[in-house]
């Protein structure tokens, strides 16, 4: 389905402070993060890659091997760079400051994309530039402003359009506006605006399967079922314009409430995988490195930032998918450790695979990057 809607004149923004603060050999958090509580599959092993990222959400690699990290409360994105490529970070900037929600970072020649609430913005040549970033081109401001779900998560997929979503702006409800609960896609320069998959509540994490080309998502599903119901969701959109349920279904099979008398779930599409109540899964990669032994390869890692509204805390950790082609055959703990005796000291956001396979893990909570590699021989 195509939005009618023009991208915005390509204007420089300066209505916000563009601040580069740079932290070197500062690094400094090491010492209140328990990574001896976080246990890994024999061979493998956790490490900080970078500290005194505050809110650390959604990653992106610019093509220099500069690690962009965007926050959500902070209003912030950063510049992480390991200049000295021993596998921890050297430098920490902030690039800019004052931004709405600035969750979502996405990247394409040489130019960091950065969603907010409501717009997308561009730094053009931003790596020669870190020191003295330059004001942000607005490549889009046609987007709803609705705090609620309002965060995105952005990415270019296979077909160089830039893929967002925008969630429900509530917990559940129907909106006239059609761009609710959808994720979508634009052309590069902002035109083209068209929904890809609807019913999807408030995905927070999608990547491309790297053999077929298909889009993965999570999605997150509705609040106040109680501690079992329903489950967070991983959905494979084949084609454009499949349903996957909001408001009227969840993880394939509970009718809502309120909304489910109005249509059946056997008209949407099902899940790929259901991934537990209130989990909170957000930030999902394939792995595509060649670090991890090889039963890993191709298959989905997922963050699970952890519930906030269940009697008995869940999610907090790091979870592995095993596919077999289309379908999942696996699903089991791949990290965990920041939940201790009830309380969490930290959250996973997202996941990335680094060039030497490394895969990232950014936390929110501990405003810190973890890395973890494999050390065993296989």
């Amino acid at each position: 389905m195509l939005i009618k809607s023009q991208p915005a004149t390509h204007r420089l923004l300066a209505i916000f402070p563009i601040i580069t603060v740079s932290c070197i050999g500062c690094l400094n958090q090491a010492e209140s993060v328990p990574l001896d509580t976080i246990t890994l599959p024999p061979g493998f092993s956790i490490s900080l890659y970078a500290d005194n990222v505050p809110n650390a959400r959604s990653m992106v690699l610019g093509n220099k091997g500069t690690l962009f990290v965007s926050t959500r409360s902070a209003g912030k994105v950063y510049a992480v760079q390991d200049l000295n490529h021993d596998g921890r970070a050297d430098k920490v900037s902030v690039l800019a400051s004052g931004l709405n929600s600035p969750n979502g970072v996405a990247w394409r020649q040489g130019a960091l994309f950065v969603a907010e609430i409501n717009r997308i913005l561009r730094f053009d040549n931003i790596e020669s530039q870190l020191d003295s970033p330059p004001p942000p081109v607005v490549v889009n401001d046609s987007l709803p402003n609705d705090h609620h779900h309002g965060w995105k998560f952005i990415a270019f997929g296979p077909d160089d359009k830039l893929y967002l979503q925008v969630g429900a702006p509530c917990n559940v409800c129907q909106k006239d506006n059609p761009l609710y609960a959808t994720i979508d896609r634009m052309n590069p320069d902002g035109s083209g605006l068209e929904i890809f998959a609807h019913g999807v509540r408030n995905s927070v994490g999608f990547d491309w399967h790297p053999q077929t080309g298909e889009l993965w998502f999570t999605d997150n599903g509705r609040d106040w079922l109680g501690d079992k119901l329903p489950d967070d969701e991983l959905n494979r959109a084949a084609t454009q314009g499949q349903h996957f349920g909001f408001p009227y279904c969840h993880a394939g099979d509970i009718a809502d409430p309120k909304f489910g008398h109005l249509r059946h779930c056997q008209a949407f599409e099902p899940p790929a995988l259901k991934l537990g109540a209130h989990v909170a899964a957000l930030g999902m990669r394939f792995y595509t490195g060649n670090l991890f032994p090889a039963a890993y390869k191709n298959q989905i890692f997922i963050a699970q930032h952890g519930s906030w509204n269940s009697s008995v805390p869940v999610g907090y950790r790091v979870m592995a998918v095993q596919l077999n082609g289309n379908k999942v055959v696996n699903y089991q703990i791949f990290a965990e450790g920041w939940l201790q005796n009830g309380r969490a000291w930290g959250r996973p956001v997202d996941v990335l695979v680094m060039p030497d396979g490394a895969l990232l893990v950014s936390d929110d909570k501990a405003g810190v990057i973890y890395r973890i590699i494999c050390t065993a021989q296989f």
